[in-house]
């Protein structure tokens, strides 16, 4: 089965509604932003291998992550979650590896959170590398990060 790797910024809001109802929802009028390696990514970058190119859509995440957290001490989260190449359009935003899912992203999508060191938290030089990795199964930990 095909999928594409999508990495979701997520709030607290969104963090209790997969909690909450084990998927986020979305539709084609209700879409969720997300991250991925797209073919406008790969043209910008001719030069990058598949990893590199996934370091830079996960960036992207986390650089969105900080703005969609409801406080600045809360710890930015990135979802990498595997999703059904009919849910995911690309080419809608910038930057190049911005996506939407038009279709509810169910919690068995997710491989992982990434979530800020707490040490982290506000400072002005945060950075996609020094987010922490959490296994799905880890869900309440990572909400609890942000109560």
């Amino acid at each position: 089965m095909a999928v594409v790797r999508v990495y979701v910024p997520l709030g607290r809001t969104a963090l209790e509604e997969l909690a909450a109802s084990g998927s986020l929802p979305a539709a084609q009028g209700a879409p969720i932003s997300a991250y991925a390696v797209t073919s406008a990514l790969r043209s910008r970058a001719p030069g990058l291998d598949v990893e590199d190119l996934e370091y830079a859509a996960f960036s992207d995440a986390v650089a969105v992550a900080a703005g969609v957290r409801e406080s600045p001490q809360h710890r930015r989260v990135v979802a990498a979650a595997d999703a059904d190449p009919s849910w995911v359009v690309q080419g809608v935003a910038d930057p190049a590896s911005g996506v939407v899912l038009v279709a509810p992203l169910p919690l068995s999508r997710v491989a992982s959170f990434h979530v800020d060191d707490e040490t982290a938290v506000g400072r002005a030089d945060e950075e996609a590398d020094e987010l922490l990795w959490y296994d799905v199964t880890e869900l309440d930990d990572v909400r609890s990060f942000l109560a």
